[in-house]
């Protein structure tokens, strides 16, 4: 089968490149980025598209702060080009796993969310995200909508690297405790789309991926501290204390059932996750 990668170039799509040569080895893969393929353009979509069998769009626009100021610019490659990455998928037959987040719920509660529990978006970010899911759903193409949290990997900019970047110039630092979730280590959710991916006619629909486990993000970067042998104090502080114009979701836990009972999953504890991505950052 041959498949279609974008964002190829981000932490997801990096993964997705050493899944192809370790799990997928069956399948022909296209990787593209923003330089090879412009996901906003409808009908270059289409032509990339052509006989493909599957796209996994790792594509996305994920600033969400600047979403706040730029919700056009969030709207146009989180939504816009889902819609046209379905419309393809939808031409050739081919399925489209799309990777959405925990931003399209509200941050209330404190039960792990499933993937029926209604949305409540509570700011650009999650709109334009929801948005995107909706156009995906709505073409009618095969589809599988994973939605993530907290993605963190050896590539680009995410919050391990910036803890360790900190932590190795600072004596101490505030972490807020007040946020609740769940840590994601890419390179477990680009394993998980190699199993869909090598997985005969998959059940479509909407699923949740992350780590196992629970944490605040002052146990994450207390984690960080431990595993890389820093001596920076972390101390816990509340979400007040760092004023966004995002609200950010106060509790964002996914419930995995559906999608390791459905593609028989084994999903590694975030503390593991974490320590393997850390011992690779440190070689």
């Amino acid at each position: 089968m041959k498949i279609l990668i974008t964002g190829s170039n981000g932490q997801l799509g990096n993964e997705m490149r050493r899944v192809a040569s370790e799990i997928c080895t069956e399948h022909e893969f296209i990787f593209t980025d923003v330089a090879e393929l412009d996901i906003t353009n409808a009908e270059a979509v289409l032509q990339a598209a052509e006989g493909v069998g599957a796209i996994v769009n790792c594509a996305a626009y994920t600033n969400v702060d600047a979403a706040e100021d730029n919700e056009d610019v969030a709207y146009l490659i989180n939504a816009t080009a889902a819609a046209n990455l379905a419309a393809a998928a939808k031409a050739e037959g081919a399925l489209l796993i799309h990777v959405s987040t925990d931003y399209v719920f509200g941050g209330d509660g404190n039960t792990p969310r499933t993937e029926d529990l209604p949305t409540n978006p509570l700011g650009a970010y999650g709109r334009t995200k929801l948005a995107g899911e909706q156009a995906i759903l709505e073409s009618g193409c095969r589809s599988v909508i994973i939605r993530t949290a907290w993605l963190y990997s050896v590539h680009g900019k995410n919050f391990v690297k910036t803890m360790l970047s900190l932590m190795a110039s600072r004596p101490a630092l505030n972490v807020v405790f007040d946020q609740v979730g769940t840590p994601t280590y890419a390179g477990d959710l680009a394993d998980a789309i190699g199993t869909i991916l090598n997985t005969p006619a998959p059940a479509e629909g909407v699923y949740h991926y992350s780590n196992e486990g629970v944490c605040s993000w002052y146990d994450f970067a207390v984690a960080i501290g431990q595993l890389a042998g820093s001596p920076c104090q972390v101390n816990p502080c509340h979400s007040s204390e760092f004023p966004s114009k995002v609200e950010r979701p106060a509790f964002s836990v996914l419930d995995k059932t559906k999608i390791r009972t459905s593609f028989n999953l084994t999903i590694p504890h975030w503390h593991k996750s974490l320590q393997l991505c850390i011992g690779k950052l440190s070689h």
